[in-house]
Order: C-alpha cells, then structure tokens, then sequence
C-alpha cells in the first residue's frame, strides 16, 4: 500500500466547547476594558493575528498487520486573535479552531506491545474514535503589567522554559530555541491542539541578569481537539538567566516542581499492569538543573558548544523517584554569515530503571515538553533514551534553509520500556505512551531531511522526510516489518495589523 495516499472524504464536524473555563481567564477577558479606562492618555490600535497551518501527513509505522501502518491524513490549524499595549499593561485574547480529517479507524492495534501506529491512530483514539475531530476554544486570554525590566502576566498562555531572554546572536538564538529550550514544558507545538496554561508568569531583569517564575495548570489539547478544560496537573518553574562575553556565551540555571493529581489514571512505567492500575497517588517530582551554550568565533567561523543537564527528585506515586539526564552537543559553521554551511553532532543520555520491584522509579521524566525538537521522527522521546547525532544545516538562499540528521537510538535501560509522547493532554489517559523493551537496547537508526521555504512575507512552505530502521527492540514487537516511513508537506500563513518590526 502506498503510504502517501491522500484521504477522501474529508469533512469537518465543529463545536465549540466552554467547559471548565477559568477563573484567570475570565478575569483576563475583564482586565482591556479597565486597563483602557485608566490608560485613556496613552491609547494604542488593538492589533489583529491571523494563523493558519495545514499539514498533509503521510506515514508507513512498523508493520503490525492486519491493521494499518499506511496511512494519510491532513490537519488544520487556525489561530485568530487581537492584543493592545496600553501605558505598562497589554492584554491579548486568542481562539484557536484545530481539526483533523480523515484520521485512520484501524491503525490502533488491540496487542497491547503494539498500541497505537503512529500519530494519526493517536488523534482518532484521543477524541472518542472520530476520524474527523474538530473543536473551538479559547487558546490565550492574559492581562500583563510591563514595568521598566520587570513584568507580570496572569491568565491563559504558553509558556517555554528556556526562553527567557532574546539573545542578539543569532547561532546563539537557534541554540537556545532549538537545542535547549523546550525539553520540559512548552505547548507542544507540533501537535494540532497544542497546549496552554492557566496561572501567572512574570520576569524580573537585574542588568543582564533575567529571574523568571512561572505557576500554573496545564490545559487539555495536544491530541485531544478540545484544549479549553484544565487537568489536574500544575507545575512551578523558576530559572535564572545570564548572557556573558559580548553575547557569545549564555547559561541558564532553572528549578521545577511537578504535580500530576490526576490518580484515576494508571501511570505509564515497567511495573505490571495491575500494580500500576491499583495505585492512586499522586505524582510529585522536583527537576534541577540548567545549561550552557557558547558560539565562539574561530578562524572563518566559529564554534558552538552545548550542555545540558537535569536531575529529578521526589514521588513517583507510591515509588521514590530519583532520575537524571545529560545532553552534549558541538559544531561548528563554516563561514560568518547566517547561510553558510553549519555541522553539528552530540551526545543525550537519560536514565532508566532496571528493577521495576525495588520501590524506586528510575526513569527520566520529561514532564511537559514539546517532544519533536529532540525527536523529529516522533516515535521516541528523551526518556530511557540514549541518542547519538550528527546534523547539517545549509541555508542556500535567504528564504530556503535545508537540515538533515543522523540518529542512532537506544535505550538506556533494556528493563524499562521505551517511551514516546509529550505529556498530559486529557483525563482519560497518562500522556506518555510505551512499547516493552523484551531486555533490548538497541532501538532504531534514523535518517532525515527538511527544507523550510519562506515564499512570501506571510507564506511558509515546509517539508520532511524520514526513514527509521528499526533494532532489535522494534523487531520484537513489529516482526513483519521494523522499519518506518513519516513524511509532511505544510502550508503556514502568518498575517498581522501590527506595523512592521512590532508584534
């Protein structure tokens, strides 16, 4: 079967959902109003956004016959909103209409090993087995006080460790939105849904000091098309930030508290099945740790260096949990300018646990990231995992940048599973999925390619390709056939009334 078939049929089913809208947002949609009538001297247009992304995803997942592992379907996703900047305060509101057409009704497998084939069994299973979900619901809606280097937002918004400061580098910049930010919490961005939280943020600049907090609960979305209602799920997060040596260098320092409340659900680690069904206690982890990236001129070039590293403390329901993991990575780009050729590779090491009776949870926690930036062919993620890489990068003309990557995937732990999925994204199910490992290391090798062309001002093109082989630990579970297509093309319009060099 050809995997890069496209669906027919498509049609769309919309509703628009207002369940369990919070109090932080309903004070968000209060606050323009009172913040214009005390800023009447100060006035400024409301600016208007638009964004629209359409995905055609085709993918051939590891043979699990006889249901489907080659499939298409297409996703839509469109943001509208409107923001203000009044004296020190703004305000922004946003709703967000995301469907998926045509999602396929037997690529989710009932052996358990097997499980879901790929992100488009995903979406049919996480929105009540419909192949064509569709959903309405209020994305952002924030309030925000923006004092002289001090600031505080409350209400519904997404949030990204990591990216607390701007850095004016630009190797510096890709490094901190690509390579460090994003590994814990973020929205999820792949994803059609997406993710959003409740609560309030706020950053304080000392010089080029940056302290940023952050306390909220996260919001449904993801896979789940309706994004409005909250989980019972929150975190804290607290990080400071500082650039050094004429912008070439940045380190981050950053703490972060976990809850997942929700104990109806039977947590996603190696313990059997009816010991992971009988429990019903909370989850609780503590994350410390930070990161250090350099770009260093050197001869026509320069250098650029990476490290990363957390740890993790606390609660794993009725287990400690004690995990830990490291990333490593370097290159180097062959000329000053942003086109000229860039190679990199690296090392990321997670823990896992190998006894699954010894009261202890072992295995790296990745919390709420957005797990594509570390794994662009999404069948793994950074838990239990070990990944050696190398990437180029070739930006041939302004608007047209091109990147490949080389993985090699294993498993850290053989007596742990190996993990994928981004995190909590409804209250039917844990947010992280899992294969068995069978006592195998060795999980797959991948090779990919992407091209990202900017057409017009408002206009993306995007494209990738991969093609994974899978081991010894795919083969036990997918015997017919252990290796994996996934491929997208993407259509992203970008419009905003705000003048040029302004959001």
């Amino acid at each position: 079967m050809n995997p890069f078939r496209t669906g027919a049929g498509c049609a769309r089913r919309i509703f628009l959902s207002t369940a369990c809208l919070p109090l932080a947002v309903l004070v968000a949609l209060a606050v323009p109003r009172a913040v214009a009538q005390s800023a009447s001297a100060s006035k400024s247009p409301v600016t208007v956004f638009v964004y629209d992304r359409t995905r055609m995803d085709a993918w051939q997942w590891f043979a699990a016959p006889p249901y489907a592992n080659s499939y298409a379907y297409v996703q839509t996703l469109q943001r509208l909103g409107m923001s203000q900047h009044l004296h020190r305060w703004d305000w922004e509101l946003e709703l967000s209409q995301p469907s998926v057409l045509d999602a396929p009704d037997n690529a989710v497998s009932p052996v358990t090993a097997q499980g879901q084939l790929g992100l488009g069994g995903t979406y049919y299973a996480s929105n009540g087995n419909n192949s064509y979900p569709a959903a309405a619901f209020l994305k952002q809606g924030f309030a925000r006080f923006d004092g002289e280097g001090k600031n505080l937002r409350v209400g519904r918004f997404e949030f990204f460790d990591g990216e607390e400061t701007k850095p004016k580098n630009p190797a510096l910049a890709w490094l901190q939105s690509s390579r460090t930010s994003n590994r814990l919490i973020s929205n999820f961005g792949f994803t059609n849904a997406q993710r959003s939280f409740d609560g309030l943020d706020g950053q304080l600049q000392l010089g080029s000091w940056n302290v940023t907090a952050m306390a909220a609960r996260s919001d449904q979305g993801v896979f789940n098309m309706n994004g409005n209602p909250e989980l019972n799920v929150d975190v804290q997060y607290l990080a400071l930030t500082h650039p050094e040596a004429r912008e070439h260098v940045l380190w981050r320092a950053f703490a972060i508290g976990y809850h997942d409340g929700r104990t109806g659900i039977a947590k996603t680690d190696n313990r059997p099945l009816p010991v992971r069904s009988a429990e019903h206690t909370n989850i609780r982890v503590g994350t410390y740790g930070g990161n250090l990236t350099a770009a260093i001129p050197a001869g026509p070039g320069q250098f650029d260096f990476l490290f990363w590293g957390a740890v993790q403390n606390g609660r794993w329901g009725s287990q400690d949990h004690r995990a830990g993991a490291t990333a490593l990575e370097g290159g180097y780009r062959f000329g000053k300018q942003a086109a000229a050729p860039w190679l990199r590779g690296g090392w990321f090491r997670s823990t896992g646990d190998n006894n699954a009776a010894d009261g202890t949870h072992n295995t790296f926690f990745q919390l709420l990231p957005t797990p594509r930036l570390y794994a662009r062919l999404p069948f793994y993620n950074l838990m239990n995992s070990t990944d050696e890489f190398v990437q180029v990068m070739e930006k041939p003309v302004k608007r047209l940048a091109f990147r490949s990557d080389l993985h090699w995937l294993q498993l850290t732990s053989g007596k742990d599973l190996w993990y994928a999925g981004g995190g909590a994204f409804d209250n039917k199910v844990f947010g992280f999925s899992a294969h068995p490992a069978n006592g195998h290391t060795s999980l797959a090798s991948v090779a990919d390619i992407s091209a990202d062309w900017q057409t017009t001002k408002n206009v993306n093109v995007n494209f990738y390709y991969a093609y994974s082989q899978g081991k010894s630990v795919v083969a036990a579970i997918y015997p017919s056939d252990r290796n994996m297509q996934f491929g997208y093309v993407e259509f992203v319009y970008h419009w905003s009334s705000a003048p040029a060099g302004k959001k």
